[in-house]
């Protein structure tokens, strides 16, 4: 009788157990997002080499994000210095990390003859940092040729500084 016990256990228990069985299961799941402001740059001062004269030889002016030139074969005034000014922006950030991206190089142009260039490159940057917002100054080198052709050298369609997040 106990194998009749037991067939009968396994004909009509086990499948009814199995007819029972889950499925499927669920669980529910929190969502959340956090907002935050995009990133902004604001220039508010241009980069301003000031006067620089030319000489024999080509040379060099290296403009630091402090406001100090040091000339590398040519000649500044210290009595006749121009307007000297490293490039300054305001960085909105908020509280989160960002780099700065700079151009490789950039020409500025005689405005009376065109064909006469200079290129600046070696973009500097140091960071006054803030808060939620940093003051960035930017400094770069301006090459001149030899015997460079005196007059006012600008680009009016400036060159991109980038922030971006980390």
């Amino acid at each position: 009788m106990n194998k009749l016990a037991f067939f009968l256990f396994l004909v009509f228990v086990v499948p009814a157990t199995k007819l029972f069985a889950q499925a499927s299961s669920s669980a529910s799941i929190t969502s959340r997002a956090t907002v935050i402001e995009p990133i902004r740059i604001d220039k508010s001062v241009d980069l301003d080499f000031g006067n620089v004269i030319s000489a024999y030889n080509p040379g060099s002016v290296v403009l630091s994000p402090d406001g100090s030139r040091i000339a590398y074969g040519v000649q500044i005034s210290n009595s006749f210095p121009g307007n000297v000014s490293p490039a300054e922006a305001v960085v909105t950030h908020g509280s989160n990390n960002y780099s700065i991206t700079m151009p490789e190089s950039f020409t500025l142009y005689n405005q009376e003859n065109p064909g006469q260039s200079l290129t600046i490159d070696e973009f500097t940057v140091a960071p006054e940092e803030g808060f939620s917002a940093d003051i960035i100054k930017i400094g770069a080198r301006l090459h001149l040729s030899a015997n460079q052709l005196s007059g006012y050298y600008t680009n009016s369609t400036g060159f991109n500084v980038t922030v971006s997040y980390n």
